[in-house]
This record gives C-alpha cells, sequence and structure tokens, in this order.
C-alpha cells in the first residue's frame, strides 16, 4: 500500500483540533490549532539540532497541505 506523506486526522473527543500526520521520517502529527507535535521517532542530541532548523519547514508545509485540502473539498 502506497501511503500519503501527509493524512488528515479527525476525533470527535477533539472537535475544535485539526491533525495532520507525516507519515515519513521524521513521523509526528501536529495540531494545527496551537502547533503542538507529537514525533513518533526517536532523536538523539545532533538530531535534535537538525531538527529544530526543520521543524518550521515541517510545520509549513503541513499547514499549506490542509489548506490545499480544504480549498479542494469547497471547490468539490
Amino acid at each position: 500500500m502506497e501511503v500519503p506523506k501527509f493524512l488528515l486526522g479527525d476525533n470527535t473527543d477533539h472537535p475544535d483540533d485539526i491533525f495532520i500526520i507525516h507519515t515519513e521520517f521524521p513521523r509526528f502529527i501536529i495540531n494545527l490549532k496551537n502547533d503542538e507535535i507529537e514525533w513518533f521517532e526517536e532523536f538523539d542530541r545532533e538530531d535534535e539540532k537538525e531538527l529544530a532548523a526543520e521543524t518550521e519547514n515541517m510545520v509549513s508545509a503541513a499547514t499549506e497541505f490542509y489548506d490545499r485540502e480544504m480549498a479542494r473539498y469547497e471547490d468539490g
């Protein structure tokens, strides 16, 4: 099975939250409501420095994915 790089997540226990799941390394879930990130990977000290630099790019990419999906939904 081919899994997309980003997936939308929904949960009725959290009706105001918007979850984006990033399925490639480094795997994470971001809540676009507050930009909180939950990582599925373990990182060592060296990785954390690089990860800090890339986190802003990942948040931006997740937000762009969400905006694109919502625009397609509204057009459909």
